[in-house]
């Protein structure tokens, strides 16, 4: 980097420089052959733009810029490229925009020259929300900065009035004063203070009445009355309070709106996650570069140190350490080997890996966990409804006392009237109850997505801070699912009976087409040769197929035996294999607990919750795990509709009730759970039909997540509790003509800034000790 800054001529940096930037990576400034696969038409076509003079534009996003001379570096670095038209860095997103004449550099080139001085960037691609919401800020600062300034203004000539008292100053004075201040306020009413109207008129159109009903005829009645007084020479003027209310209801909804920014649920969560190229493999082993939106299902990636996995795909060759902490919350780089999955997104850190992908582009698992995060912010919780209607019913009832007052100070004092009804509509307006449940809300969700727990529905975080009881599934859910085959007995005389090698091949093309983890442990021993048709799942029990003519079943002994079941030939977990109703073979398999599996269940039974396990294997596993975990009650050779039996039987007793699983054959209790909690590795089927989804291993999430929906439950209810009491005591003092308009302004405003900032406590990470360790072991179950 430095030979890069002194051979352009640019040694003046080091004059500039502040701070000292972040060493580059080696890897980013020597792969460059990545840089020319932005340099495809078909890429550039979604964020190069052409300009009116043959030229073309590209925002890019740039890593590393820490002072002005890092901006002031890379412009002229830029600047001194043949071809490049203009250069300008935005210090404030760390973004810089380049035009160029394509004929004369290519967007590579351009590219490269940044990762040589140590600002590697890549095109920034928002997507249509992300762009509305950009426009939506920027339109909300500007609105806010026109109220500050015209607030500053307008007080500027209003304090001399307190002060002296209008009778202090002459006539002409007071009259200037009162017409700058009417000019002044224009732009605040009719530009800053636009969305309070139109949302007001949304409102009466729709007939839900809204706190910005009592906002507009706030601002409206002050300006409008204000503006008649001085138009006509009398009557008391107000256009400090107008500026002041429009200001402050301004600023707390900018807060509001940065706080939910923060939480992580709005903007182009997608486009920064999946990398934008990728290096395909062909069939002679070449490495092409190519855009990662063409990627297909069967394509092989080469994925090397420092660059991201481009899609969702298995190991081929390699073994490396993969950083998944953008997805799963984890900080610690997890191993990945042949055969495992790897998941598009994630970063690889240590060795070369080749992928085979399954997943691509929108079907990739990034792409899911956006979709299932947007499914549960396009509904409201029943917290949120209630609060809503509180609200509506808020606003009508303060309609209905402002008329009151406005009655009553007509026999009182015509002449305070309307500034009395205004502060009673200024002071009650209900942002504050507004506020309480959405950033509450908002703040939990985006805690628990940092902390890999991804909630899926919007009544869950609700349920979670209500439950009664844990249910958990033991296969791929108390244990880690990564069942092996441990022993094969093959069954009957010596003469007949079925040759090991052959039992385990025919159970492995019965499961060939299962996600099961059972079916995993059947794979090392898949022979290609053999191939099972018509195979039928019983979820519980097993599987049944044909293989050369024979019907052959692979399951629960009564599954697979129904006739007569023989008896299990030792402890543990044990499968049996028949042949038209004939046992031929037995099957050992062995899972692993979980490393936190014994201290979640501590956790849970400390905060008061009853745990639970229900499992189909058999007794004597289902009892030795219970035992090892210190769980009471549990449930062995349990099926999908025992398991919905036990549940719908202890909500009938009045308890909530949550269901945590991984297969197919939970879904039907995972559906009927009040908060269904799939696993990390949950079948597509299992993570649909969840409120929750676990993003990381780790058991102790569901701690994490409880633990934060009675802290969300409890600054809701503290929200809630301190708008109505704010409320109830500020409307008889501004009733009884105790409360100025801009004193009335700044109350409201304080009391929504209290509600916002109780809610962002939820944002401050404070997980459990026994959640936070480091990745666990996995122990013998």
């Amino acid at each position: 980097m430095a030979h890069a800054i002194v051979d352009g001529g640019l040694a003046s940096y080091y004059r500039f420089r502040t701070e000292l930037p972040e060493r580059p990576d080696d890897r980013q400034t020597a792969r460059a052959e990545t840089w020319a696969v932005f340099d495809d038409p078909g890429l550039q076509a979604r964020f190069v733009h052409p300009g009116d003079d043959g030229t073309v534009h590209v925002t890019l996003a740039v890593d590393g810029i820490t002072c002005a001379a890092c901006a002031w570096l890379i412009e002229h670095r830029l600047n001194a490229l043949d071809g490049i038209a203009t250069s300008a860095v935005n210090l404030s997103h760390h973004r810089l925009r380049v035009s160029w004449d394509p004929e004369r550099v290519s967007l590579s080139r351009i590219l490269a020259e940044m990762a040589a001085i140590g600002y590697p960037a890549q095109p920034w691609e928002p997507d249509e929300a992300q762009q509305r919401l950009q426009h939506e800020e920027r339109m909300n600062v500007r609105r806010l900065i026109v109220a500050a300034v015209g607030m500053m203004q307008v007080l500027m000539f209003s304090i001399p009035i307190y002060v002296s008292g209008p009778d202090d100053i002459s006539a002409d004075f007071l009259a200037l004063f009162h017409w700058l201040s009417f000019a002044l306020a224009t732009p605040v009413v009719l530009f800053s203070a636009l969305p309070f109207f139109r949302n007001a008129l949304r409102d009466l159109q729709t007939r839900v009445l809204g706190m910005d009903v009592t906002v507009s005829l706030a601002i409206g009645g002050a300006y409008l009355a204000s503006g008649y007084a001085v138009i006509a020479g009398h009557g008391d003027v107000y256009f400090d309070s107008v500026a002041m209310f429009t200001f402050f209801l301004l600023f707390g909804r900018y807060v509001e709106g940065r706080a939910r920014r923060r939480s992580g649920h709005s903007g182009n969560a997608l486009a920064g996650a999946l990398p934008l190229s990728a290096t395909r493999l062909t069939e002679a082993g070449e490495e092409r570069i190519l855009p990662a939106s063409e990627l297909n299902v069967g394509d092989r990636v080469l994925v090397k140190p420092g660059h991201g996995v481009p899609a969702d795909g298995v190991i081929e060759s390699g073994e490396s350490s993969l950083d998944e902490s953008m997805l799963t919350g984890e900080y610690l780089p997890v191993t990945r080997g042949v055969g495992e999955r790897v998941t598009g997104g994630s970063q690889n850190i240590e060795s070369p890996l080749t992928v085979q992908v399954t997943h691509a582009g929108s079907d990739a698992r990034v792409a899911s966990i956006v979709d299932l995060t947007d499914r549960a912010f396009a509904s409201r919780p029943r917290v949120a409804q209630l609060a809503a209607r509180m609200a509506h019913h808020f606003v009508l009832q303060v309609l209905l006392i402002s008329l009151g007052v406005a009655v009553a100070w007509w026999f009182i004092d015509p002449d305070r009237m309307l500034w009395v009804t205004l502060s009673v509509l200024v002071v009650t307006c209900p942002c504050a109850l507004a506020l309480a449940t959405p950033t509450a809300l908002t703040a939990g969700h985006g805690r628990l997505h940092r902390r890999g727990v991804l909630i899926t529905r919007a009544d869950a975080m609700e349920t979670l801070s209500q439950l009664d009881r844990v249910i958990f599934d033991k296969t791929g859910t108390l244990t880690s699912g990564e069942m092996s085959l441990v022993e094969t007995r093959a069954i009957g005389n010596p003469e007949d009976a079925l040759a090991e090698d052959r039992a385990r091949n025919v159970a492995a093309a019965l499961e060939a087409q299962s996600e099961h983890p059972i079916a995993r442990a059947f794979r090392p021993y898949r022979d290609t040769t053999l191939t099972a048709s018509e195979v039928l799942s019983r979820p519980g029990q097993g599987l049944e197929g044909r293989i050369d003519g024979r019907r052959w079943r692979l399951g629960r002994p009564e599954f697979a035996a129904p006739e007569a079941p023989p008896a299990l030939p030792g402890e543990g977990q044990w499968l049996l294999l028949t042949e038209a109703g004939q046992p031929r073979a037995w099957f050992s398999l062995h899972d692993r607990l979980r490393g936190d599996a014994r201290e979640t269940v501590i956790a849970l039974q400390e905060r008061g919750l009853a745990v639970e396990l229900l499992s189909g294997d058999t007794a004597s596993a289902v009892a030795e795990m219970a035992r090892r975990l210190g769980i009471d009650t549990w449930q062995a050779a349990a099926t999908p509709e025992d398991k919905l039996e036990r549940l719908q039987a202890l909500q009938a007793r009045g308890e909530r009730v949550a269901m945590v699983g991984d297969g197919i054959n939970d879904v039907p209790v995972l559906a009927g759970a009040d908060v269904a909690i799939a696993m990390n590795g949950a079948t597509d089927l299992a993570r649909t039909r969840a409120d929750a989804v676990l993003l990381s291993p780790r058991l102790g999430r569901i701690v994490e997540a409880i633990e934060t929906g009675r802290a969300t439950r409890r600054i809701i209810r503290q929200n809630l509790t301190w708008s109505l009491i704010y409320n109830i005591s500020a409307l008889p003092l501004a009733a009884m003509g105790f409360v100025p308009p801009w004193l009335a302004a700044i109350g409201m405003s304080a009391s929504s800034l209290v509600v916002v900032g109780n809610a962002l406590r939820l944002t401050r990470d404070t997980p459990s000790r026994q959640t936070d360790r480091d990745a666990p072991r996995l122990v013998n179950a």
